[in-house]
């Protein structure tokens, strides 16, 4: 069953194209992910699916309902949780939880055990008394998401959530969302970070509007349509400039003390061709694709600096 189905969703702003016939299936209880930079298409994509903007053309269907008639009955039965902190700084942790309670209609002597249950399950016990604005990062980010989850929403939204905690916060940050999963919650997040994209179920490679890829992070490391080479050795930012020339090298990008070579398969080379390739000051061995490595290969941004070599391998 799915519960988001959208055939050819896009949106103008004048004579931009700011989403280009987006296609999405995404199953119940799935951690879907959004991957792609900043002005991709990702806020506005989230924006189109819960009823907020106005599609300029598309079918869009999320929990069976259809947007954007049906989008006043829709955001009763999702949660949004936006990448700014959007409670209010001057009410405290209880009464910000209090407000949204009454903003969601929770019957008011449902309210007072689903926000101790709230607050036991984000650690903020020791926090209700005190204000919003004086959390930490990791603070205010649980309390955004007690708030989002209130009403125990079917689907939940999550535009870039962690862009402003510390990987501590973050890696905690997604052991609730695994629990919430793992309860039946539908979940469509939003980042820019591979280490959150790789936790995902499944997701989609934006950039410039246009979906680029879509599936697991292990099916798309395994379709990815290069071949993924570490050589270390001497002068590599020499080295980079001179393979980046080759129409063979897709990217090239130095980790370290190592460079990363992405190597087209259609070029039919193997690691002894490349280690011919190469000077015999230089070691070279095959690795592991990583998400940043399909992120390269699907949006093309890595060779921005060699876009005009041939990739005719002819």
């Amino acid at each position: 069953m799915l519960a988001i189905d959208v055939q050819g969703m896009s949106r103008r702003f004048g004579d931009y194209l700011a989403v280009n016939q987006l296609d999405l299936q995404i199953p119940t209880g799935c951690i879907y992910g959004f991957l792609g930079p900043n002005g991709c298409g990702k806020s506005t994509s989230i924006r189109m699916l819960t009823g907020l903007l106005t599609p300029s053309s598309g079918s869009i269907q999320v929990l069976g309902l259809e947007l954007p008639r049906q989008a006043d009955v829709l955001r009763q039965r999702i949660g949004y949780m936006t990448q700014k902190f959007s409670l209010y700084d001057n009410l405290t942790v209880l009464e910000n939880l209090q407000f949204v309670a009454g903003i969601y209609q929770l019957p008011r002597r449902e309210r007072p055990l689903r926000i101790r249950q709230l607050l036991d399950l984000y650690q903020l016990e020791d926090k209700q008394q005190v204000r919003a604005g004086s959390l930490s990062g990791g603070q205010k980010q649980r309390l955004a998401l007690a708030a989002a989850t209130m009403h125990q929403p079917a689907l939940l939204f999550l535009d870039e959530p962690t862009s402003a905690v510390d990987p501590e916060n973050r890696r905690e940050f997604w052991e609730r969302l695994f629990d919430l999963s793992d309860a039946g919650t539908t979940i469509l997040v939003s980042t820019h970070y591979m280490d959150e994209a790789e936790r995902c179920h499944r997701l989609a490679i934006l950039e410039r509007g246009e979906k680029r890829a879509d599936g697991s992070p292990a099916d798309l490391m395994a379709q990815m349509p290069a071949d993924v080479y570490e050589v270390c050795g001497p002068d590599l930012r020499q080295l980079r400039q001179q393979v980046l020339r080759w129409p063979q090298i897709m990217s090239a990008a130095q980790i370290g003390q190592s460079l990363r070579l992405l190597v087209y398969k259609s070029a039919g080379w193997t690691v002894a061709t490349l280690r011919q390739q190469l000077s015999l000051v230089y070691q070279c061995e095959p690795v592991r694709p990583s998400l940043e490595d399909v992120f390269v290969a699907n949006t093309g941004a890595a060779y921005a600096e060699s876009v005009s070599h041939s990739r005719d391998f002819s």
